[in-house]
């Protein structure tokens, strides 16, 4: 087998043992992957705003300030300070809620967590799959439910763009509570499926950021790091080859 041959078997046999694990990785658990992605500026501009308007009313993000947003994100600090500060927050602080703590934990019994590293804690798929799995149930003191995080404690902030779902239970076996199959839904909102899949796609982003804004210049830079490590490879090889062509 020529040296050729030989690294195109391994190349292929490496991928060939990487794509199983990579689809395991992403169906673990049964979670609809988000395919959030940070190198997507405008996915997390969107990300940003949806944020701001939807979810920083409860949700602090304690270790990210809005002048690094406007960096990472393309934005200048006049769009963000018109956009997305509604607190009277000065661009260079950090994310924090105008909701008063004592009023957060009289109306939700505890204050809401912070999410900076929410997205590092559970995963971005899990933040897709939770923003779109909650259903209407009397039950529950604010009158929602969530299929993947059941007892959440957080109303649907986002069901007017997604419309309002209730849950399909399958036949309860020996007496069992009827366990929850599915949803489905019976108000349509302002966005269609598809639609609505991009805001949650767009927050998981965001929020996958939030959780590591250095993450973007990694990658950016991951390409010109390999390129310098095969240039350096290709040079340690023609050294090694001119030092040792004489030698039998």
């Amino acid at each position: 087998m020529t040296k050729r041959s030989l690294s195109t078997f391994l190349a292929t046999t490496f991928l060939a043992l990487l794509l199983p694990l990579t689809a395991m990785a992403s169906s673990e658990g049964g979670l609809e992957p988000s395919y959030a992605d940070i190198g997507n500026r405008a996915s997390l501009q969107r990300g940003a705003a949806l944020y701001m308007n939807y979810c920083a009313g409860c949700h602090s993000l304690q270790y990210q300030r809005y002048s690094r947003i406007a960096e990472d994100l393309g934005l200048s600090e006049e769009q963000v300070t018109a956009n997305l500060i509604f607190t009277g927050a000065k661009a260079g602080e950090t994310v924090k809620v105008a909701m008063d703590a004592g009023d957060a934990e009289a109306w939700f019994a505890k204050t809401p967590p912070d999410l900076s590293l929410e997205a590092r804690s559970r995963g971005e798929d899990w933040i897709f799959n939770y923003l779109k799995s909650f259903y209407i149930d009397e039950t529950r003191p604010l009158g929602w439910n969530n299929k993947l995080f059941p007892g959440a404690s957080m109303p649907n902030v986002l069901w007017e763009l997604q419309g309002i779902q209730r849950p399909v239970y399958g036949e309860a076996e020996h007496g069992a509570q009827p366990h929850l199959e599915s949803l489905e839904l019976a108000k349509p909102g302002t966005l269609d499926h598809e639609q609505f899949d991009r805001v949650a796609r767009d927050i998981s982003a965001f929020l996958l950021y939030v959780g590591e804004p250095a993450a973007m210049q990694r990658e950016s830079k991951g390409v010109w790091v390999i390129l310098f490590l095969a240039f350096f490879t290709f040079v340690a090889w023609l050294l090694k080859k001119e030092f040792w062509q004489d030698v039998h």
